[in-house]
């Protein structure tokens, strides 16, 4: 099975978050035994923008066992067509068009989304199973 992981649930981890550093560590490491763990290029970014050193980026990711996995076409197209309605729907927010993208990888190629859902990704995203670090269920 292939888990796509969220920004949240790794700046969780890495930056030792008080409330969520457990569950997500939980979370992380239970999804890597199901299988594969992969972050976006989206995603990828926000990381190595929150990191001190950011050249240990690589290393990081590898210890944790996610690799690197591309947007592709598909991705973009359900990224911009839901970000489209969401507009149209009457969504003001400006800068969400990331968390778009986000879940649209995840929706295309993988089979799960490992982040904390602020029922954004259900909302937009009925069909990605999304696994929160609370509870560790979709």
């Amino acid at each position: 099975m292939i888990t796509a992981v969220d920004t949240s649930v790794l700046l969780d981890v890495l930056l030792a978050d008080p409330t969520f550093s457990q569950p997500s560590m939980a979370a992380l490491e239970k999804a890597s035994g199901e299988g594969r763990l992969v972050a976006c290029p989206v995603v990828w970014a926000e990381v190595r923008a929150s990191l001190l050193d950011p050249t240990k980026m690589p290393d990081l990711m590898r210890t944790a066992g996610i690799a690197f996995d591309p947007l592709d076409e598909t991705c973009a197209d359900l990224a911009g067509d839901l970000w489209r309605a969401y507009r149209r729907a009457g969504g003001t927010r400006e800068h969400l068009i990331p968390d778009f993208l986000i879940a649209a990888h995840a929706s295309t190629r993988a089979a799960r989304l490992l982040a904390r859902d602020r029922g954004f990704f259900r909302r937009y995203f009925s069909g990605l199973a999304v696994v929160e670090p609370s509870s560790g269920t979709p």
